[in-house]
C-alpha cells in the first residue's frame, strides 16, 4: 500500500488514478501525516447474477420429444 500527501495527490491526481488502475494497488492519501482517504481499484468482476445457477440443474430425461404423445395432439387444440 502506497502513501501520498494530499498536495502531491492533488498535483498528480490523474496519473495516480491510472497507476492504481494499472497496478491494482491501493493509495492512502494523508493530510498533515494522518490518513484521510484511500484510493482503491474498482472491482472488474462480471455481474454476479450471470452464471450463479451454473451447475445447479441437471437433465433427467428427453428434452427434445413432446411431452404429449403425437396421437393426442389433435385433442389438445
Amino acid at each position: 500500500m502506497k502513501t501520498m500527501a494530499a498536495g502531491t495527490f492533488k498535483a498528480k491526481c490523474l496519473a495516480v488514478m491510472d497507476e492504481v488502475q494499472k497496478k491494482r494497488e491501493t493509495v492512502v492519501i494523508t493530510k498533515k501525516g494522518k490518513p484521510v482517504a484511500q484510493l482503491v481499484p474498482m472491482a472488474t468482476e462480471a455481474d454476479p447474477i450471470f452464471g450463479f445457477l451454473l451447475g445447479k440443474g441437471r437433465i433427467v430425461g428427453d428434452i427434445i420429444s413432446p411431452i404429449v404423445p403425437l396421437e393426442d395432439y389433435e385433442a389438445l387444440k
